[in-house]
C-alpha cells in the first residue's frame, strides 16, 4: 500500500467522525491504527495513540502520541507529519492530556478503539475527565467495510496461498493418516509459508473424526484415521490481510455411512448463499439462502452458527452474514460462506471460501476443490 492510501483513510475518518457527531479518535496498537497509518504493532504497557480530530473541529492533523524508543520507526513508516513521544520515567498521562488540550478534544465526544485496554481508557479518562466516550466502529466500520484495490490484491494473494496449500493437502493423501492434529495444523503452517504467506491468520483447526463436530475444536493429539472427515480451517496473511477457508477431507478409505449426503449438502448450502450474494441483498438473505439448502435436506438444528463474517485486517470484523442483519451489501464488501453440518460424537462438514461483492455480482477469491476426497 502507498503512503497516500493512509492520509486518504485519516482524511476520511475525520469526515466520519463529524457525521457520527463525535468531536475526536484515539487509536492505540490494534487493527484500527494499522489501516489509518499502516504501522503495526501489538499492544503493549507502554502508552501509543493517535488522536484523530473531526474534520469540523478545525484543531490540526492527527498527532502520535508514542514512546520515545518508538519515535524513529514511527517517522519512517507512517505519513503522520505530529509525532510527540514521551521518556520511560515521565508521566504517560500527562503527555495525553497535553495532546487532547491541543486538539481541543478534553471536552468532547471521543471515540476509542474498541479493543483498548481498559488501563489506556481509564487514563484517557483521567486525561480528559469532561469528555464523553464511545467506540472507535461508530466511525471507522463503515471505511473499513468496503475495501480499496490494494486491499482487495493482498486478499486474493492470501487466499491463493490457501488454496496452494489445499492442493498440497489432497496431495497427502494416505500419507495423513496416522498425523496427530497438531502435527497436520503445523505443516499446513509450512505449506502456507512455502506459497508466500506470513504466519497464520488465526490458531489453525484440524477436526479428525468426532473431533469435527466441534466448530471451533482447534488441534490437539487425536491421529487422523483412515476413512474419518478431517475438517481443516486456516489461513495466512500477505500484505497484512489474512485468508480464511475450510474445505472437510477423508484422506483415504470410505467415509461413514451418511457423510456424502451431509458434504453435499454442504456443497449445496454454500453454492446458493454465493449465487445469492450481489449488491443490493441484505447480509440476512445471504444466511437464509444457505440455511435453506440445509433445512430442506433435514440437518437445519446441525447447522449452528452464522454463514459468514466479514474479513479485513481483522478475520472477524463486518458485515456479519446472519439472520437478522439486514444490512445490504455493497461493491467493496468481503466476507466468507462458510455453512456447516455437525453430528455430535460423530463427524462434521464444513465448506469456506471468501467472496467480494462486485457491481453485479461477487468474485469468490479462493478456487480450489470443495470435494471431499
Amino acid at each position: 500500500m502507498t503512503d497516500d492510501i493512509h492520509a486518504d483513510r485519516r482524511g476520511r475518518a475525520a469526515a466520519r467522525l463529524r457525521d457520527a457527531g463525535a468531536d475526536g479518535l484515539v487509536c492505540f496498537p490494534s487493527r484500527n491504527l494499522q489501516y489509518l497509518t499502516g504501522f503495526e504493532e501489538e499492544p503493549g504497557e507502554r502508552h501509543f495513540l493517535l488522536a484523530v480530530p473531526a474534520a469540523s473541529r478545525g484543531n490540526g492533523e492527527p498527532i502520535l502520541l508514542v514512546p520515545a524508543l518508538y519515535e524513529s520507526q514511527v517517522r519512517e513508516e507512517t505519513t503522520v507529519a505530529a509525532v510527540r513521544t514521551w521518556a520511560d520515567g515521565d508521566d504517560p498521562v500527562a503527555a495525553a492530556r497535553d495532546l487532547l488540550a491541543d486538539l481541543g478534544l478534553r471536552d468532547g465526544r471521543l471515540l476509542v478503539d474498541d479493543t483498548m485496554w481498559a488501563t489506556f481508557t481509564q487514563d484517557l479518562r483521567a486525561a480528559a475527565p469532561d469528555a464523553t466516550w464511545g467506540l472507535a466502529s461508530e466511525a471507522l466500520a463503515a471505511l473499513r467495510v468496503r475495501k480499496d484495490d490494494d486491499e482487495l490484491a493482498a486478499l486474493r494473494g492470501a487466499a491463493a496461498a490457501a488454496d496452494a496449500t489445499v492442493r498440497d493437502l489432497r496431495g497427502l493423501g494416505a500419507d495423513a493418516v496416522g498425523m496427530t492434529e497438531r502435527d497436520l495444523a503445523d505443516w499446513i503452517a509450512d505449506r502456507l509459508a512455502a506459497h508466500g504467506g506470513t504466519g497464520v491468520s488465526f490458531e489453525t483447526i484440524v477436526g479428525a473424526g468426532p473431533n469435527g463436530a466441534k466448530p471451533h475444536h482447534g488441534r490437539g493429539d487425536r491421529e487422523v484415521r483412515a476413512g474419518e472427515p478431517v475438517v481443516l480451517d486456516f489461513g495466512t496473511r500477505v500484505g497484512g490481510y489474512p485468508s480464511d477457508q475450510t474445505r472437510t477431507l477423508v484422506f483415504d478409505g470410505d467415509p461413514p455411512d451418511e457423510y456424502e449426503r451431509v458434504h453435499e449438502a454442504v456443497r449445496a448450502a454454500q453454492a446458493a448463499a454465493v449465487d445469492a450474494v450481489e449488491p443490493g441483498v441484505t447480509a440476512a438473505a445471504v444466511d437464509r439462502a444457505a440455511r435453506g439448502v440445509i433445512e430442506e435436506a433435514g440437518y437445519g438444528d446441525a447447522f449452528v452458527h452464522r454463514t459468514g463474517h466479514g474479513v479485513g485486517l481483522d478475520v472477524h470484523e463486518e458485515p456479519y452474514v446472519v439472520a437478522g442483519n439486514d444490512r445490504e451489501l455493497e461493491p467493496g464488501m468481503v466476507f466468507s460462506v462458510e455453512p456447516g453440518i455437525y453430528l455430535d460424537g460423530r463427524f462434521g462438514c464444513r465448506i469456506e471460501d471468501l467472496v467480494a461483492v462486485t457491481a453485479d455480482g461477487c468474485e469468490r477469491l479462493n478456487g480450489s476443490d470443495r470435494g471431499w476426497r
